[in-house]
Order: C-alpha cells, then sequence, then structure tokens
C-alpha cells in the first residue's frame, strides 16, 4: 500500500468511502449552487410545510445560508466521516441518517413551533457524532466514551449560551443539534438491540 493509499484509507476516504465523501460534497456544492431561490424553495419552513410542502423535511437540511454556513458544515462532515465512515455499514448509516431527519423534523415541529424556518446539516452531523461515538462505546472503545462525553458537553454548553460553540455569532438553531443527537444514538442503540437478541 503506498503512502498516499494508507493516509486515505486512515481517514476513510479510500475506495467508495472517498467516493460517497464526494458525492455528500457535490450535492451540498449543488445546492447552493442554486443560491438564495433554492434555499427559499428547500428550506423547513413551517407554514409551507403545513401547506403539503412535504419535501422540505428532507431537503432542509442540505441547503444553507451562505459560503461562510455551507464550509463549516462540509468541514465539520469531512472530519465526522475521518473519525467514524467505517464505524457503521451503509445500511446502518442510512438508519442513522433517517432517525435523526425525523427527530430533527418532530423536535423542530413539535418542541419549536415559534420557529419558522431551519436550514442546514449540522443537526444531521450531531446525530452522526452521537451514533459513531455510542456505536464505538459499545464496541468497547474508549474513545467513544470520551466523544460521546464531549458531544454531551457541547450540547450543554450551546444550550446554555444560545449559540453554536463553532460558529458563535451565526444564527444556530441549537435545539436541532440535540434532536439530532438523540436521533442518531436511538438509531445505533437499536440497531445493538437488535443484535443482541438474534
Amino acid at each position: 500500500m503506498t503512502r498516499r493509499s494508507s493516509l486515505l484509507a486512515s481517514l476513510n476516504c479510500d475506495g467508495w468511502h472517498g467516493a460517497a465523501l464526494l458525492a455528500c460534497l457535490a450535492l451540498l456544492a449543488a445546492l447552493a449552487c442554486g443560491g438564495p431561490h433554492w434555499t427559499a424553495a428547500l428550506r423547513y419552513e413551517r407554514s409551507a410545510i403545513a401547506g403539503g410542502e412535504w419535501w422540505r423535511l428532507l431537503s432542509g437540511h442540505w441547503v444553507h445560508l451562505g459560503t461562510a454556513h455551507l464550509l463549516a458544515d462540509a468541514a465539520g462532515l469531512v472530519l465526522l466521516w475521518a473519525l467514524y465512515a467505517r464505524e457503521l455499514t451503509p445500511g446502518p448509516w442510512c438508519l442513522v441518517l433517517g432517525c435523526a431527519t425525523a427527530a430533527i423534523d418532530a423536535g423542530l415541529w413539535w418542541g419549536e413551533p415559534a420557529l419558522q424556518w431551519y436550514v442546514g446539516i449540522s443537526g444531521l452531523l450531531h446525530g452522526a457524532w452521537a451514533a459513531g461515538a455510542l456505536s464505538a462505546a459499545l464496541r468497547g472503545q474508549r474513545q467513544g466514551w470520551i466523544m460521546l462525553a464531549a458531544l454531551a458537553g457541547k450540547l450543554m454548553l450551546e444550550q446554555r449560551s444560545g449559540a453554536s460553540l463553532v460558529m458563535a455569532g451565526f444564527p444556530v438553531v441549537t435545539m436541532a443539534h440535540v434532536y439530532g443527537a438523540i436521533g442518531g444514538a436511538v438509531a445505533v442503540a437499536a440497531l445493538a438491540l437488535v443484535r443482541k437478541r438474534l
């Protein structure tokens, strides 16, 4: 194995893992190319969803307010990919993504009725963080427990300050991070219970 391929493998960016990461980043970039018009048409927007535009429950997580928002979330995606892409297989990762999406949407709809709109992948990233760290912890890795503690600390500090620890001064719906983390953790816990019973 060459030095370059070894580095890519260590960052979970080799083979189909690398192709999947590039596909996710390309999707984020493509949606950003539509500018504010696409963002307005695809964002989670309470009144539009109530009017039947259900796709916004999915698409709202993939559009961003602008370049700075997109780059921060893309950097978070790359970091979490490097840490956890191999922690689960594609099927369980799809379950995590689905559970985190559902948890965020349900949490925002019923738990944050005053919130009129929302954009960004950061809630899903917190779901991936929770899922990857919990999966590692359940396999007996101390790093998993440390990363779960770091996630819990981050979420608590964000709730206390009302702002993101990563993008201070930027409008962030910190409860979306909480809901996403809950969804990701529930998905992995459910998978662990199913495997234990088999």
